[in-house]
């Protein structure tokens, strides 16, 4: 990341800018850092204004306890006055709910995008939801950060011996460098119901889109998420899953948020 302003409780944050035209600012999920946003944000280079950062906590930016969701809104503010006091979101994951947050604050903001944000559909997710949180919060405040990344990778229904095969790999360590990032997208996820009242406020026009290949909660939660916003749209990617190809996704949010 090149570039670097303050949110308003004077965290760093640091941030990538490409491409000219309308503005849009894209949010990461989970265990990642701007860097994964590179590759769509270089599609939607040709037809827009394109932003990507470190969510704080998370590779260049800094942190500030105590943390809440409301200050990674104030980050998104700052970062929407770097582009000139107005902007559209696109949000992937936990970074769609993070997104929806900031819409319903009343941001200036022209459009909102998200894709897949992995809400809950049923009383026993739930209910695993709960339990995410009780045990990663009890593993970050005793500095078992490995741990913490092991909760989440079975919260996403990784098979175990894929988890033993990561805490192997040379990307194991960075992984634990943003585990205590985890415990920010929990609380962006709020107990990982639909956020029904949030949604309800929402004044610009969202856009809800999931990959037809992947799980049919993540579809039905995509689908809620439209249906619940007063301007909300459902789309489906053909043969996508969450990790969505940006070749496929980048036309579908150009159309969507071109003026």
């Amino acid at each position: 990341m090149d570039k670097k302003t303050l949110s308003r409780d004077g965290t760093r944050l640091a941030y990538e800018r490409t491409g000219q035209g309308p503005a849009v600012l894209l949010v990461s999920g989970a265990m990642s850092t701007g860097a994964t946003l590179r590759p769509l944000a270089a599609v939607l280079s040709d037809r827009f204004d394109v932003l990507v950062y470190d969510r704080r906590g998370r590779g260049e930016s800094g942190d500030k306890a105590p943390y809440a969701v409301e200050r990674e809104v104030e980050d998104l503010a700052a970062l929407i006055e770097v582009m000139g006091g107005e902007a559209s979101l696109y949000g992937i994951s936990s970074g769609g709910a993070l997104v929806l947050h900031a819409a319903a604050s009343g941001l200036p903001l022209r459009r909102v995008a998200v894709y897949e944000v992995p809400y809950a559909v049923d009383v026993s997710a739930t209910k695993e939801r709960t339990e995410y949180t009780e045990k990663l919060t009890e593993a970050l405040a005793q500095g078992r950060r490995g741990d913490a990344v092991e909760l989440f990778l079975r919260l996403t229904g990784l098979a175990e011996e894929m988890i033993q095969g990561a805490r192997q790999s040379p990307m194991w360590p960075g992984m634990e460098a943003l585990a205590p990032s985890l415990a920010h997208d929990d609380a962006v996820m709020g107990g990982g119901q639909v956020p029904r009242d949030v949604l309800a406020s929402i004044t610009v026009p969202v856009l809800s889109a999931a990959g037809d290949a992947s799980p049919p909660w993540l579809l039905e939660a995509a689908r809620a998420v439209a249906a619940a916003a007063p301007e909300g749209t459902y789309r489906t990617l053909e043969g996508q899953t969450h990790m969505v190809d940006p070749q496929v996704l980048a036309p579908v949010l150009a159309e969507f948020l071109t003026p």
